[in-house]
Protein backbone atom coordinates (compact mmCIF):
# COMPACT_ATOMS: atom_id res chain seq x y z
CA UNK A 1 0.00 0.00 0.00
CA UNK A 2 1.08 3.51 -0.69
CA UNK A 3 2.82 5.33 2.33
CA UNK A 4 1.37 8.63 3.43
CA UNK A 5 3.26 12.13 3.98
CA UNK A 6 1.45 14.63 6.51
CA UNK A 7 2.80 18.17 5.92
CA UNK A 8 2.27 20.63 8.36
CA UNK A 9 3.07 23.90 5.97
CA UNK A 10 2.86 25.90 9.16
CA UNK A 11 5.51 24.53 11.14
CA UNK A 12 8.58 26.42 11.65
CA UNK A 13 10.80 24.67 9.48
CA UNK A 14 8.27 23.36 6.50
CA UNK A 15 8.58 25.35 3.04
CA UNK A 16 7.43 23.62 -0.04
CA UNK A 17 11.09 23.63 -1.73
CA UNK A 18 11.41 21.19 1.56
CA UNK A 19 8.19 19.87 1.32
CA UNK A 20 9.22 18.20 -2.87
CA UNK A 21 13.12 16.81 -1.03
CA UNK A 22 11.68 14.90 2.07
CA UNK A 23 8.80 13.50 -0.20
CA UNK A 24 11.65 12.41 -2.85
CA UNK A 25 13.74 11.00 -0.08
CA UNK A 26 10.80 9.15 1.22
CA UNK A 27 9.92 7.53 -2.30
CA UNK A 28 6.32 7.01 -3.97
CA UNK A 29 4.10 8.81 -1.14
CA UNK A 30 0.98 10.68 -1.25
CA UNK A 31 1.39 14.19 0.19
CA UNK A 32 -1.24 15.44 2.19
CA UNK A 33 -1.43 18.87 3.80
CA UNK A 34 -2.79 20.12 6.89
CA UNK A 35 -5.01 23.21 6.66
CA UNK A 36 -6.02 23.99 10.59
CA UNK A 37 -5.53 22.94 13.73
CA UNK A 38 -6.60 19.32 14.62
CA UNK A 39 -6.87 18.46 11.11
CA UNK A 40 -3.97 16.02 11.06
CA UNK A 41 -5.75 14.61 13.53
CA UNK A 42 -8.52 13.66 11.04
CA UNK A 43 -6.52 12.95 8.14
CA UNK A 44 -4.57 10.09 10.40
CA UNK A 45 -7.84 8.67 11.18
CA UNK A 46 -9.27 8.33 7.46
CA UNK A 47 -6.04 7.13 5.88
CA UNK A 48 -6.07 3.69 5.00
CA UNK A 49 -2.41 2.35 4.95
CA UNK A 50 0.81 0.45 6.55
CA UNK A 51 3.51 3.31 6.80
CA UNK A 52 2.05 7.25 7.61
CA UNK A 53 5.24 10.05 7.55
CA UNK A 54 4.49 13.36 8.98
CA UNK A 55 6.70 16.38 8.34
CA UNK A 56 5.84 18.65 10.82
CA UNK A 57 6.74 20.06 14.69
CA UNK A 58 5.87 18.35 17.62
CA UNK A 59 2.23 19.06 17.61
CA UNK A 60 1.52 17.51 14.86
CA UNK A 61 3.56 14.60 15.56
CA UNK A 62 0.93 14.57 18.67
CA UNK A 63 -2.27 15.10 16.30
CA UNK A 64 -1.43 12.23 14.10
CA UNK A 65 -0.85 9.86 17.18
CA UNK A 66 -4.20 10.79 18.32
CA UNK A 67 -5.86 9.63 14.67
CA UNK A 68 -3.42 6.92 13.66
CA UNK A 69 -5.56 3.40 13.22
CA UNK A 70 -4.14 0.32 15.05
CA UNK A 71 -1.36 -1.06 12.82
CA UNK A 72 -0.06 1.73 11.19
CA UNK A 73 3.19 2.22 11.47
CA UNK A 74 4.26 6.07 12.05
CA UNK A 75 7.67 8.27 11.33
CA UNK A 76 8.63 11.59 12.27
CA UNK A 77 10.42 13.96 9.89
CA UNK A 78 11.40 17.01 11.79
CA UNK A 79 9.92 20.14 10.72
CA UNK A 80 9.32 22.11 14.11
CA UNK A 81 11.73 24.79 15.91
CA UNK A 82 12.69 21.46 18.45
CA UNK A 83 11.38 18.26 17.21
CA UNK A 84 11.66 16.37 20.25
CA UNK A 85 10.33 13.18 18.87
CA UNK A 86 12.34 12.15 16.26
CA UNK A 87 15.50 13.39 17.25
CA UNK A 88 14.39 11.73 20.90
CA UNK A 89 14.16 8.11 18.42
CA UNK A 90 17.64 8.75 17.05
CA UNK A 91 16.85 11.14 13.63
CA UNK A 92 19.04 13.72 12.77
CA UNK A 93 18.02 17.43 12.77
CA UNK A 94 18.46 17.57 9.30
CA UNK A 95 14.46 17.15 7.58
CA UNK A 96 15.77 15.54 3.95
CA UNK A 97 18.80 13.22 6.08
CA UNK A 98 15.80 12.02 8.12
CA UNK A 99 13.56 10.99 5.15
CA UNK A 100 16.52 9.14 3.66
CA UNK A 101 16.79 7.05 6.71
CA UNK A 102 13.11 6.73 7.34
CA UNK A 103 12.28 5.58 3.64
CA UNK A 104 14.73 2.32 5.36
CA UNK A 105 13.53 2.44 8.55
CA UNK A 106 12.44 -0.96 10.79
CA UNK A 107 9.23 -0.71 13.28
CA UNK A 108 9.74 -0.20 16.90
CA UNK A 109 7.00 -0.47 19.32
CA UNK A 110 6.78 1.81 22.02
CA UNK A 111 4.59 3.38 24.90
CA UNK A 112 2.54 6.51 24.99
CA UNK A 113 0.76 8.63 27.95
CA UNK A 114 -2.19 9.89 27.68
CA UNK A 115 -3.84 12.97 29.65
CA UNK A 116 -7.27 13.23 30.68
CA UNK A 117 -7.57 10.77 27.43
CA UNK A 118 -5.29 12.61 25.43
CA UNK A 119 -2.77 10.79 24.32
CA UNK A 120 1.28 12.60 24.14
CA UNK A 121 4.34 11.20 22.81
CA UNK A 122 6.91 12.81 25.25
CA UNK A 123 5.86 15.09 27.98
CA UNK A 124 3.08 16.23 29.82
CA UNK A 125 3.31 19.17 31.88
CA UNK A 126 1.65 20.93 34.70
CA UNK A 127 2.73 24.67 36.27
CA UNK A 128 5.27 25.44 35.01
CA UNK A 129 6.67 24.74 31.82
CA UNK A 130 2.91 25.26 30.59
CA UNK A 131 3.25 28.08 31.36
CA UNK A 132 6.26 28.86 29.54
CA UNK A 133 4.37 27.55 26.70
CA UNK A 134 1.38 29.47 27.16
CA UNK A 135 3.78 32.59 27.20
CA UNK A 136 5.56 31.76 24.53
CA UNK A 137 2.58 31.27 22.27
CA UNK A 138 1.27 34.64 22.99
CA UNK A 139 3.92 36.24 21.14
CA UNK A 140 2.28 35.27 17.90
CA UNK A 141 3.16 33.71 14.66
CA UNK A 142 4.84 35.57 11.73
CA UNK A 143 3.38 36.51 8.44
CA UNK A 144 4.15 33.24 7.49
CA UNK A 145 2.68 31.46 10.26
CA UNK A 146 5.56 30.59 11.93
CA UNK A 147 6.56 30.51 15.53
CA UNK A 148 10.06 32.53 16.96
CA UNK A 149 12.91 31.01 17.51
CA UNK A 150 14.93 29.08 20.56
CA UNK A 151 15.87 32.65 21.66
CA UNK A 152 12.83 34.32 22.05
CA UNK A 153 11.87 31.21 24.16
CA UNK A 154 14.70 31.58 26.67
CA UNK A 155 13.80 35.26 26.94
CA UNK A 156 10.24 34.08 27.53
CA UNK A 157 11.31 31.70 30.29
CA UNK A 158 13.64 34.39 31.91
CA UNK A 159 11.38 36.88 32.37
CA UNK A 160 8.51 34.32 33.66
CA UNK A 161 11.25 33.38 36.35
CA UNK A 162 11.84 37.48 37.00
CA UNK A 163 7.98 38.08 37.69
CA UNK A 164 8.15 35.16 39.92
CA UNK A 165 11.07 36.50 41.72
CA UNK A 166 11.61 32.27 41.21
CA UNK A 167 9.93 31.18 43.57
CA UNK A 168 7.28 28.49 44.06
CA UNK A 169 5.43 27.26 46.48
CA UNK A 170 3.74 24.04 46.50
CA UNK A 171 0.30 24.39 44.46
CA UNK A 172 -0.68 20.54 43.45
CA UNK A 173 -0.63 16.94 44.85
CA UNK A 174 0.98 13.89 42.99
CA UNK A 175 -1.84 11.39 44.76
CA UNK A 176 0.37 9.41 47.06
CA UNK A 177 3.49 10.90 46.26
CA UNK A 178 3.96 13.73 48.06
CA UNK A 179 3.02 17.81 47.28
CA UNK A 180 4.70 19.48 44.68
CA UNK A 181 5.35 23.15 43.01
CA UNK A 182 4.61 21.56 39.60
CA UNK A 183 4.95 18.73 37.70
CA UNK A 184 6.76 17.01 34.84
CA UNK A 185 5.87 13.76 33.39
CA UNK A 186 8.02 12.25 30.81
CA UNK A 187 7.37 9.31 28.29
CA UNK A 188 11.11 9.58 26.39
CA UNK A 189 14.16 10.99 27.33
CA UNK A 190 14.93 13.46 26.73
CA UNK A 191 12.42 15.87 27.93
CA UNK A 192 13.24 18.13 25.50
CA UNK A 193 15.91 20.38 23.93
CA UNK A 194 17.29 23.91 24.52
CA UNK A 195 18.91 24.12 20.74
CA UNK A 196 20.95 21.25 20.84
CA UNK A 197 21.31 20.12 24.34
CA UNK A 198 19.04 17.68 25.47
CA UNK A 199 17.57 17.99 28.87
CA UNK A 200 16.72 15.07 31.35
CA UNK A 201 13.93 15.54 33.29
CA UNK A 202 12.63 12.46 33.24
CA UNK A 203 16.22 10.43 32.65
CA UNK A 204 15.24 7.05 33.97
CA UNK A 205 11.97 6.77 31.81
CA UNK A 206 12.40 4.10 28.60
CA UNK A 207 10.75 3.91 25.57
CA UNK A 208 8.64 0.41 26.14
CA UNK A 209 8.01 1.55 29.88
CA UNK A 210 5.58 3.15 31.73
CA UNK A 211 5.79 7.34 32.68
CA UNK A 212 8.28 8.67 34.94
CA UNK A 213 7.70 11.45 36.79
CA UNK A 214 9.23 14.88 38.90
CA UNK A 215 8.07 17.21 40.79
CA UNK A 216 10.01 20.17 42.61
CA UNK A 217 8.48 20.27 46.11
CA UNK A 218 9.05 23.84 45.60
CA UNK A 219 11.74 26.21 43.93
CA UNK A 220 13.77 29.11 45.31
CA UNK A 221 15.96 31.63 43.61
CA UNK A 222 19.36 29.74 45.39
CA UNK A 223 17.86 26.27 44.27
CA UNK A 224 17.92 26.97 40.22
CA UNK A 225 21.33 26.46 39.38
CA UNK A 226 21.10 22.85 40.70
CA UNK A 227 18.05 22.06 39.03
CA UNK A 228 19.64 23.28 35.59
CA UNK A 229 22.64 20.99 36.45
CA UNK A 230 20.07 18.11 36.95
CA UNK A 231 18.50 18.56 33.74
CA UNK A 232 21.50 19.29 31.48
CA UNK A 233 23.81 16.08 33.33
CA UNK A 234 20.66 13.99 33.53
CA UNK A 235 21.78 12.90 37.00
CA UNK A 236 21.01 13.44 40.76
CA UNK A 237 17.05 13.61 40.32
CA UNK A 238 16.32 10.63 42.20
CA UNK A 239 18.77 11.45 45.23
CA UNK A 240 17.61 15.06 45.68
CA UNK A 241 15.57 15.06 48.83
CA UNK A 242 13.80 18.48 47.42
CA UNK A 243 12.12 16.62 44.32
CA UNK A 244 9.94 14.16 44.20
CA UNK A 245 10.67 11.04 41.47
CA UNK A 246 8.71 8.22 40.49
CA UNK A 247 9.48 5.98 37.84
CA UNK A 248 7.36 3.68 35.54
CA UNK A 249 4.13 4.93 36.49
CA UNK A 250 0.91 2.86 34.77
CA UNK A 251 -1.20 5.82 36.15
CA UNK A 252 -0.55 8.98 38.57
CA UNK A 253 -3.95 11.40 39.65
CA UNK A 254 -2.39 14.59 39.77
CA UNK A 255 -4.99 17.71 41.83
CA UNK A 256 -4.46 21.44 41.37
CA UNK A 257 -5.13 23.61 44.25
CA UNK A 258 -6.20 25.90 41.69
CA UNK A 259 -6.79 25.75 37.52
CA UNK A 260 -3.07 25.56 36.24
CA UNK A 261 -1.89 25.54 32.33
CA UNK A 262 -1.28 21.61 30.76
CA UNK A 263 1.32 21.33 28.29
CA UNK A 264 1.29 18.16 25.60
CA UNK A 265 4.02 17.56 23.94
CA UNK A 266 4.75 21.30 23.86
CA UNK A 267 0.79 22.30 22.97
CA UNK A 268 -0.94 24.24 25.80
CA UNK A 269 -4.71 22.47 25.80
CA UNK A 270 -5.97 24.67 28.76
CA UNK A 271 -6.14 24.76 32.54
CA UNK A 272 -6.75 21.67 34.68
CA UNK A 273 -7.56 21.25 38.58
CA UNK A 274 -7.69 17.29 37.96
CA UNK A 275 -5.43 15.25 35.84
CA UNK A 276 -5.40 11.93 35.49
CA UNK A 277 -2.06 10.37 33.66
CA UNK A 278 -1.98 6.83 32.48
CA UNK A 279 0.61 4.46 30.51
CA UNK A 280 -0.83 2.72 27.12
CA UNK A 281 1.84 0.77 26.84
CA UNK A 282 3.18 -1.45 23.08
CA UNK A 283 0.98 1.33 21.77
CA UNK A 284 2.23 2.33 18.25
CA UNK A 285 4.98 1.30 16.25
CA UNK A 286 7.20 3.87 15.16
CA UNK A 287 9.76 4.13 12.09
CA UNK A 288 13.47 4.04 13.60
CA UNK A 289 16.52 4.35 11.77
Amino acid sequence: MRPTLIVNPYASRVDERLTDEVARALGAVEVLRTEKRGHAVELAAAIETDALVVFSGDGGFNEVLNGVRPGVAVGFVPGGGTSVLPRALGLPRDPVAAARLLAHARPRRISLGRANGRRFAFSAGVGLDAELIRRFDERGRDTTGKRPGDLAFVATALRTLAEHRARYDPALELVGHGRAAFALVGNLDPYTYAGRLPLHVTPQVTLEGGLDAVAPRRVRARTLPRLVAYLLSGRGHTRARDLLYVHDLDRLEIRCDRPLPLQLDGEDVGDVTEVLLECERAAVDVLVP
